[in-house]
């Protein structure tokens, strides 16, 4: 089919196709780029940045689980600055969208990250990381309180001019009120879902596996409640919505679009097998193209849009 569209936008942030990879699973993007081509993703959310160097967790940081992985990494980065000067240059090199995961650990450090990245013309677009303690109010996640989520949104909007992505927290009682309370603000998309949160035990040690305790949980365990939060939140917000959580193979990505996700992101799955986001990429196109779509935005939505005149064959 000539014409066919497989992109999408965030504001003026223009991503060629809708396949992403996710924040703390690709890195900068250069890791990857020496096993497949990343030019042919739509973005890369760069791994979270804070403001200054961390080094992260101690103990154990991973641990797998069934269906799935339980991380602590611990936000282990090199700073923004360091991001900027030594990381940027090379992946703007890698000929897609770089997008700009950033965590703080109080209000003022999103608005400073957000200043410091705002006249770097490599970067598309700001994915902000919400899911992380907040120090100055006794360590409640910013993502877990929906007036920090107002205030972090609106702040990080008045100091750049990109886009503005806000990555969703799952560990809420309703995630839509979340949602709408980021887009009332001002934000551009939202990415979601985060992990959940989880632990493991070893029995022999009798002791918590992971050196902080609890971690983040991810991998293909948490889709059907990722793709739930996103059904839901589409019907509430006017604004794209970035879905992940889980999405291994060309069927869970085109699920999470049918729910209402403009755009997917992988993750766990890249750790396993790196090629695997570039099938999705083609797989999503031969399922569009098979089924008569002109592009891969006429089937968002279309599991809960009135419209359902269309009939949408199961991919082969």
């Amino acid at each position: 089919m000539t014409g066919f569209n497989e992109g999408f936008k965030i504001g003026e942030a223009e991503f060629k196709n809708t396949v992403l990879t996710a924040s703390g699973t690709y890195g900068f993007g250069l890791e990857y780029a020496r096993l497949i081509d990343v030019s042919k993703l739509g973005g890369i959310a760069t791994k979270g940045l804070s403001l200054k160097p961390k080094m992260g967790n101690s103990g154990e940081r991973i641990y797998e689980t069934p269906g799935g992985m339980l991380n602590s990494i611990g936000l282990e980065n090199p700073g923004v600055e360091s991001f900027i000067k030594d990381y940027l240059p090379k992946a703007a090199k890698l000929g897609t969208q770089i997008i700009a995961n950033i965590s703080g650990a109080n209000l003022e450090e999103y608005g400073e990250m957000a200043e410091a990245l705002d006249d770097q013309k490599d970067v598309a677009a700001l994915e902000v990381n919400i899911s992380c303690p907040n120090v100055k109010a006794g360590g409640i996640a910013f993502g877990t309180d929906i007036n920090m989520v107002r205030k972090v949104t609106a702040l990080v909007k008045a100091k750049t001019t990109k886009p503005v992505i806000i990555k969703l927290s799952p560990n809420v009682t309703d995630i839509t009120q979340f949602a709408m309370a980021a887009e009332a603000e001002g934000a551009d998309a939202l990415s979601m879902i985060n992990t959940l949160i989880g632990m493991g035990i070893d029995i022999n040690k009798r002791k918590p596996i992971l050196g902080n305790v609890i971690g983040g949980l991810s991998g293909p365990a948490i889709k059907p409640v990722a793709l739930r939060m996103v059904y839901q939140t589409a019907q509430k917000v006017k604004i794209p919505i970035i879905g992940m959580g889980g999405i291994s193979d060309t069927r869970d990505a085109l699920e999470f679009l049918l729910a209402g996700a403009s755009g997917i992101m992988t993750g766990t799955i890249n750790f396993r097998e790196p090629q695997r986001s570039l099938e999705i990429v083609d797989g999503i196109k031969n399922y569009c193209i098979d089924n008569g779509f002109k592009s891969v935005s006429e089937i968002v939505g279309l599991a809960w849009k009135e419209d359902k005149n269309v009939k949408v064959n199961s991919c082969s």
